[in-house]
């Protein structure tokens, strides 16, 4: 498995959530992830969380260290991402997610946001939580 995490499962690793073990155990197996999720991750543990920036700062540094390759946003996965949420009824910005998955490779996206079982060319999304 070739797994793409989205921001969420981020979220709730860092959280007191009841779902953070469950997030960090599948964290702990690897994947990949993009400049995306980072970015999000980022806001929500700043306007949601009202973390400090250190905390914020520790955070994203262990998460770089974790992921080798974090996946940039090109003008490629932009318009690849168009294309998904055009053919596929979704939005947008999951959308952006889904096509960074597709380019990574990933056959796997953990997310809670989207539905699970679907399936988007050779990406099966996947609920951790269900």
């Amino acid at each position: 498995m070739s797994p793409f995490f989205d921001t969420n499962i981020l979220v709730y690793a860092f959280s007191t959530d009841p779902r953070r073990a469950q997030a960090q155990q599948v964290l702990a197996s690897g994947g990949t992830i993009s400049a995306q999720v980072l970015n999000e991750f980022t806001n929500v543990l700043r306007k949601r969380q009202k973390q400090h920036w250190s905390a914020i700062e520790a955070a994203v540094l262990l998460l770089r260290s974790r992921f080798d390759a974090i996946r940039p946003l090109t003008a490629e996965t932009h318009a690849s991402a168009i294309a998904v949420a055009r053919d596929h009824g979704m939005s947008f910005y999951d959308s952006l997610i889904i096509a960074s998955a597709l380019d990574a490779g990933c056959d796997t996206l953990f997310t809670e946001d989207m539905q699970h079982g679907r399936t988007i060319g050779r990406l099966t999304i996947r609920n951790l939580f269900l």
